[in-house]
């Protein structure tokens, strides 16, 4: 059973490559972890589908806060932007059939807060415009990468024009 998450980088990614837990590119987490037996690939047609008049979106960095269960992870989070919670309630609704527990946190979560986790000295500041222009379906716990986590597709969100 795979572990995914489903994410928006601030660069973009390729299928295929992997990275370790302490070397995540910046990004915005769009659907938190689940667990599916599904194919990457039937997951990312749903995902494909659900946002095929999904253009694009930037998104701008608010103030820093602290997350996680204890409260000790250093984030900056995304100002208010309608366009990416439509994006996160469209997905749910798409890969919730593929979850494995359909009350898993992922669909069932309280709000949905974007965030870019802070990394050391990689981050962003208050006031950055971050071009949100791909999603990505990242598998958390590959068995061929152990310690790290793989991209397993790439969907491109189209820049307006």
């Amino acid at each position: 059973m795979a572990n995914l998450v489903v994410v928006l980088p601030l660069e973009p990614l390729r299928q295929g490559e992997s990275f370790a837990v302490k070397s995540w590119p910046l990004h915005i987490t769009v659907l938190p972890p689940f667990k599916t037996d599904a194919a990457p690939s039937e997951i990312a047609d749903a995902i494909a589908a659900a946002t095929s008049q999904q253009q694009g979106l930037t998104a701008i960095a608010g103030h820093d806060e602290m997350f996680g269960r204890r409260e000790d992870v250093p984030v900056t989070v995304v100002e208010e932007n309608p366009e990416l919670t439509r994006l996160h309630s469209a997905l749910v609704d798409a890969l919730k059939p593929f979850a494995a527990r359909p009350d898993e946190r992922a669909f069932t979560g309280r709000g949905f807060r974007a965030h870019v986790t802070i990394k050391g000295p990689r981050r962003v500041h208050e006031g950055d415009e971050l071009p949100l222009t791909q999603i990505a379906l990242v598998d958390m716990a590959p068995r061929s990468a152990p310690g790290g986590r793989v991209v397993l597709a790439t969907v491109p969100l189209p820049v307006a024009g």
